[in-house]
């Protein structure tokens, strides 16, 4: 059974504290595994979490602040050490093109691993394709350029016994059709139905802008940024950061499924008051303030 889940390696905002690391998550899509913000300690988390450099195919740099960069060096080094068999991709603003390669050659070691530089730049769009999802990008604000990210998966189509049934179409005529569209007098749109192919995204540091709704739209698991509670949204407009019931209400509007808010300045100390503020927000969905070494599923079809 393939395997979708959200890996929390790191969920402090600038400074990290005793419980909570800086940055870093893994998703888990199909047998691939797509690291995004590798902060300060990720390789060091990555073993907390039982995630080795194999499982490693992406890399998602949202933007060159270093809660959300500093642990490239390490990681790429370990993907290096440990001779990972595949390609690893690299997506990051082209902007901070020198950020990311001081990271990437920040000390000595043999390079024994191709990483494929793929920067975004822009206002971002598509970056890649792959059997199981679309990976995309859009610009967002935030006083260094800043990209989210989103995976979507293709549409599929859900074949709908009774109807099957009433056609008198069984067993292997079943697949015959599938591949081929048609049966005899019988097409595919007369016994099945699509299935939408599941979202996910993940918007970090930002103020409110349109990049922050499209990626959100309709995602089934949205992890996102909140930094700040509603009473310090004048500090959040200036830093260039969310509030929780900001989240929260993005996550409302665009109908997210399952809400992942993270990031929190180390200034708070009751991750409770995160959620309540959601809440207060109009936010019903399924609702989760994360925490390191955190597990979160992708939510199954409906």
């Amino acid at each position: 059974m393939s395997v979708r889940e959200l890996v929390v390696l790191g969920t402090a905002s600038q400074v990290p504290t005793r419980h909570r690391n800086h940055n870093g998550y893994l998703l888990r899509w199909d047998g691939e595994g797509i690291l995004f913000d590798p902060g300060e300690g990720t390789q060091r988390q990555m073993l907390r979490a039982g995630v080795a450099a194999h499982d490693l195919n992406r890399i998602c740099v949202t933007h060159f602040h270093g809660d959300h960069s500093l642990g490239l060096a390490g990681v790429i080094q370990r993907i290096n050490l440990d001779k990972v068999p595949h390609p690893v991709t690299a997506h990051y603003p082209k902007s901070g093109q020198r950020f990311f390669d001081r990271l990437r050659y920040a000390t000595a070691y043999r390079e024994t691993v191709g990483i494929t530089e793929a920067p975004v730049h822009g206002e971002g769009g598509d970056l890649a394709a792959t059997r199981s999802y679309r990976l995309e990008a859009r610009r967002l604000s935030h006083p260094v350029e800043s990209y989210g990210y989103r995976l979507t998966e293709p549409d599929g189509r859900r074949m709908l016994p009774e109807r099957l049934a009433a056609h008198g179409i069984t067993g292997p005529d079943v697949g015959r059709l599938q591949r081929a569209g048609v049966l005899g007098d019988v097409t595919l749109d007369q016994v099945s139905e699509v299935r939408r192919g599941q979202r996910f995204a993940f918007v970090m540091d930002t103020r409110l802008c349109a990049g922050v709704y499209a990626l959100a739209e309709g995602c089934d698991l949205l992890v996102i940024e909140s930094t700040f509670l509603d009473e310090d949204a004048g500090l959040a407009v200036e830093h260039g950061h969310l509030t929780a019931g900001q989240a929260a209400a993005v996550a409302r509007d665009a109908g997210v499924r399952h809400l992942v808010l993270t990031h929190f300045s180390q200034r708070y100390s009751e991750p409770e008051e995160f959620e309540r503020q959601a809440r207060a927000a109009g936010y019903e969905g399924e609702l989760t303030v994360a925490r390191d070494l955190l597990r979160v599923p992708v939510p199954k079809r409906r």
